[in-house]
């Protein structure tokens, strides 16, 4: 509960008091006809109930029925039974609001039937018609408050449901951006390795290739450094808005330079229309798919051509990519199958789909890779 809620609470139990006094001062002063004993009875009864009106928050059906009890002694405590029905009213059931009124009727019947000469009949209706004005203000107080609480508990429950969706987001868009800086580490991780085992494979090189070997090896080196860096930040710190590589169909001409440098001759055909210009998101994915196979090849079949290439095919677009396949199978860089699984994600998810294995080609037995993308209209 905050202060202001408080004080507001504290203040209103004030002029509940201050009203139930007001008729405590109103029954004193017209006690002509009645014994002095009575009248200090009256008065004294009536600033005990008004002031036991400080707890009615606290315990509103004791506090009511007190003030039942008081009310068969005198009529001096009628402001304070007001307050208390309309204050069991705004709290509890109707049912309990029910009973309370029936309560008062009844001590207002005893106190007619004790101390004055009025017909019972005629107190009864009227205390239930007073009492009812409360009792009715309690309940639309009631329903209310309630609807309030109500409506204040679903924006909280939506506040928090808003930011576990935001959380689970952000979740997800790290997960993607370590996988597309994993891709692109691996890529530059097996450069590396062809390239110092060539290297060692190769001790009668000149200074001059030596020295090109160590330059590219020494670029690579420091590229994936920096991805693993990149990585390793996005994941402990959560920022999701860190500058990062977005790699499109425009560098694949990158890709094929570095697999070249590597010994890996490759061959690119880009079919695509000039104004047919690609999405942010099916680009990255075609570079993807070119990228994983060209690693896979140097991976597997290092030294043996590639032929890949980008068409459009109908509603789709069509990337491929096919190598020779080396009689060791040897693996210049362990592989875990974790490119493939990923590349196959992205690719359903983007709603294409994917094949690669072995198969025949013009040029004999190769190991192909096949996506299909949806082609933007």
């Amino acid at each position: 509960m905050t202060v202001l809620r408080r004080h507001r609470e504290r203040a209103w139990d004030v002029a509940a008091i201050a009203f139930a006094l007001l008729l405590v001062l109103s029954v004193a002063a017209g006690t002509e006809g009645m014994t002095t004993t009575r009248t200090v009875v009256s008065i004294v009864v009536g600033v005990l109930g008004a002031v036991l009106l400080w707890w009615r928050r606290r315990w509103p059906i004791e506090i009511a029925v007190a003030l039942a009890v008081c009310a068969v002694l005198t009529d001096a405590v009628g402001g304070a039974e007001l307050v208390a029905v309309f204050t069991v009213a705004s709290r509890k059931s109707w049912r309990v609001t029910s009973a309370v009124v029936v309560l008062h009727v009844l001590a207002s019947m005893i106190w007619t039937t004790v101390w004055a000469e009025q017909s019972i009949l005629y107190v009864a209706m009227t205390s239930l018609a007073f009492l009812s004005i409360p009792a009715a203000w309690g309940i639309v107080v009631k329903s209310r408050r309630e609807v309030i609480d109500s409506l204040r508990e679903r924006a909280e429950r939506a506040e928090s449901e808003s930011n576990l969706r935001a959380e689970t987001v952000r979740g997800l868009e790290r997960e993607r951006i370590a996988r597309e800086m994993h891709d692109a580490l691996a890529h530059r991780i097996s450069l590396v390795s062809l390239h110092a085992g060539a290297l060692e494979v190769r001790p009668d090189v000149g200074a001059r290739e030596v020295e090109a070997l160590a330059s590219t090896i020494r670029s690579n080196a420091h590229g994936a450094l920096e991805d693993l860096r990149e990585i390793l930040g996005v994941l402990r710190s959560g920022d999701v808005n860190v500058p990062r590589p977005q790699p499109g169909v425009d560098d694949i001409a990158a890709l094929i330079e570095d697999s070249e440098k590597a010994g890996t001759q490759v061959t690119f055909l880009d079919e695509m229309p000039a104004d047919l210009t690609l999405p942010a998101s099916a680009s990255r994915t075609v570079h993807r798919v070119i990228q994983e196979g060209l690693t896979n090849a140097r991976k597997h079949a290092p030294g043996l051509p590639v032929r890949c290439g980008i068409a459009p095919t109908g509603s789709e677009i069509r990337v491929w990519l096919e190598n020779g396949i080396s009689a060791e199978r040897f693996a210049t860089v362990p592989g875990s199958r974790s490119g493939m699984i990923g590349l196959t994600e992205r690719i359903e998810l983007a709603g294409g789909r994917i094949e690669y294995g072995i198969a025949r080609s013009s040029v004999g037995v190769v190991y192909r890779l096949e996506a299909w993308l949806p082609c933007p209209n």
